[in-house]
């Protein structure tokens, strides 16, 4: 199995601004996502940015940097420009590590590469868990998936799917009949997709539920999940992430 990594990261965040260059134990947030990374089987990985800042970090750190257009409306869109700057064979995979994940185990990226390289007619590869915590059903920070019997996604959204309406109207506990599955935002492409994708056109679903998968869905596209075989660990969206985060990492 070979595959390479891209880390799309920009400067502007709404929530929290910088966010790649924010200090973590000592060291910018996306050096150790680069680690962490390096630590996978991939035989190469790049950050991709169009800020001057964080390509400096980058290289002082000895990471291998493209630098892109500011313009682009997702990370998937930015990866499709490295693809093209780069390169890269239609068939070769491409994992798209996103800049805010710090504590992401090597190992699950390892897995959707694997994953993707076993499933020709998806266009994607990602991995999804188990929802076990009440509050995470209503959380529009916890993108839920639906996915049909082999695997495939039917939907993504920020709202509780399936809305089990006679359990939902009177209750908001998780349903004990029907697991909740929370999408893990680890991505998984072939090259061929990613120059194919930089030319459709977003969809007012993915603009709406600000995920640019649903652009995919929206065009057809196949997207195949596996359960995670460990956890993925914790994301950075907001001062709270960070606070767990910095504790995660100073232990």
């Amino acid at each position: 199995m070979s595959f390479k990594i891209v880390i799309p990261a920009r400067y502007a965040s709404s929530r929290l601004p910088g966010k790649p260059l924010i200090d973590i134990v000592g060291k910018p947030m996306i050096q150790h996502v680069f680690e962490r990374a390096q630590e996978s089987l991939a035989e190469e990985v790049i950050i991709a940015t169009d800020d001057a800042r964080i390509e400096q970090v980058a290289r002082d750190f000895g990471a291998d940097v493209c630098i892109t257009r500011a313009d682009h409306p997702s990370g998937t869109d930015r990866l499709a420009e490295v693809a093209s700057i780069r390169a890269f064979n239609d068939h070769d995979i491409i994992i798209n590590v996103q800049g805010d994940e710090p504590c992401l185990p090597a190992a699950l990226i390892d897995q959707v590469a694997d994953d993707l390289s076993q499933h020709h007619d998806a266009d994607i590869a990602s991995l999804y868990s188990q929802i076990t915590q009440e509050k995470q059903i209503f959380d529009p920070n916890v993108v839920k998936v639906v996915m049909d019997k082999g695997g495939y996604a039917m939907y993504f959204s920020r709202a509780p799917i399936p809305w089990m309406r006679d359990h939902f109207n009177r209750d908001s506990s998780l349903p004990p009949e029907l697991p909740h599955y929370r999408h893990i935002g680890l991505y998984g492409y072939r090259a061929s997709f990613l120059k194919h994708y930089s030319e459709l056109t977003p969809c007012v679903l993915e603009q709406e539920e600000s995920l640019e998968q649903l652009r995919a869905m929206f065009y057809g596209k196949k997207i195949h999940l596996t359960a995670a075989k460990i956890d993925s660990g914790h994301g950075v969206d907001t001062e709270d992430d960070l606070i767990e985060v910095r504790k995660l990492l100073s232990q």
